[in-house]
């Protein structure tokens, strides 16, 4: 019997409905992320251009952290580690809220985080020097001249690596099923252990994780190209 009639037996309805479940969470895991790791890369890349040097030192320290080590001991770390140093009330909200989701994003967004800071930082650098100057003798201050002047720039300029590493993100996501998060590997395995077709069943996982990251590079293809610096 030939693969594609397998996977015609093999996506029942009731397979389907557990594929778009999980489909869902892992969409959810990862544009919660997503905006964790906007958040902490664009702190930490103006905390390592324009604060103190104890503070350069901590901002570099941490994304040297989370750059060298796996996602994988991040997300263990998180799931397993931190929660016994909290309070016993904190640990049973967690547990009862899909703990599992959240130390989950948690992780993957200060790891991506980290990525996202030297992405950037590459475009800040990138900015004439020139720009800050001016904006400061019109009576901006360092962190409007960031907001309004140079981190718009600094962000077109970022766009490749960090459509980039929103594909990884999103890749990434699969990690989840390492701690029970039901995402879309979960389902998968679930929906395997089920059936006994794994070969079918990863194979419509990979369809699906393919699809999907060649949207997110296609999507990043379109709005780098409109939202480019003209070449001067």
């Amino acid at each position: 019997m030939s693969t594609s009639l397998n996977l015609v037996t093999f996506l029942t309805m009731e397979h389907i409905v557990e594929l778009l479940r999980g489909l869902r969470f892992t969409m959810i895991l990862a544009a919660a992320s997503w905006l964790l790791a906007a958040v902490v890369g664009i702190l930490l890349a103006m905390l390592r251009e324009g604060g103190g040097r104890l503070i350069r030192m901590l901002a570099a320290g941490f994304v040297a952290y989370q750059r060298n080590v796996p996602a994988l001991a991040h997300l263990m770390l998180w799931y397993f580690g931190v929660p016994s140093l909290l309070p016993r009330g904190a640990q049973a909200w967690i547990n009862a809220n899909n703990g599992e989701m959240i130390l989950a994003f948690i992780s993957m967004g200060l790891s991506v985080g980290a990525y996202f800071c030297e992405d950037i930082r590459s475009g800040l650098r990138s900015i004439p020097y020139g720009q800050q100057e001016a904006s400061r003798a019109i009576g901006l201050s360092y962190l409007q001249t960031m907001r309004y002047v140079v981190l718009p720039q600094a962000l077109r300029i970022a766009l490749p690596p960090l459509v980039n590493h929103t594909v990884l993100l999103f890749k990434n996501t699969s990690l989840a099923m390492a701690v029970g998060a039901t995402e879309l590997m979960y389902a998968v395995q679930e929906i395997q252990n089920e059936t006994f077709r794994t070969f079918d069943a990863y194979l419509v996982a990979t369809i699906i994780y393919l699809a999907v990251t060649l949207g997110l590079m296609g999507a990043g293809v379109l709005i780098a190209k409109r939202y480019r610096i003209p070449a001067r």
